[in-house]
């Protein structure tokens, strides 16, 4: 690696939106994020699937067909 041209690899305090605080690497001594792995949906297992069925269930359930 030449000397004087990559910046500097220090400690890096995360901050999530849910309060959520971790330690890692990076350029940038403080990095602030929208979603972390503590709330993100998908981490977290609370995704919500939006079930709303397709034209002939809606057409089904207008007309009282089973």
């Amino acid at each position: 690696m030449k000397e004087g041209i990559h910046p500097k690899y220090v400690d890096c305090k995360v901050t999530c939106a849910c309060g959520n605080t971790f330690m890692t690497k990076s350029t940038k001594p403080e990095m602030r994020l929208d979603v972390c792995s503590a709330c993100h949906p998908f981490f977290t297992g609370q995704q919500k699937f939006a079930n709303r069925g397709g034209r002939v269930e809606k057409f089904k359930q207008k007309y009282g067909l089973k």
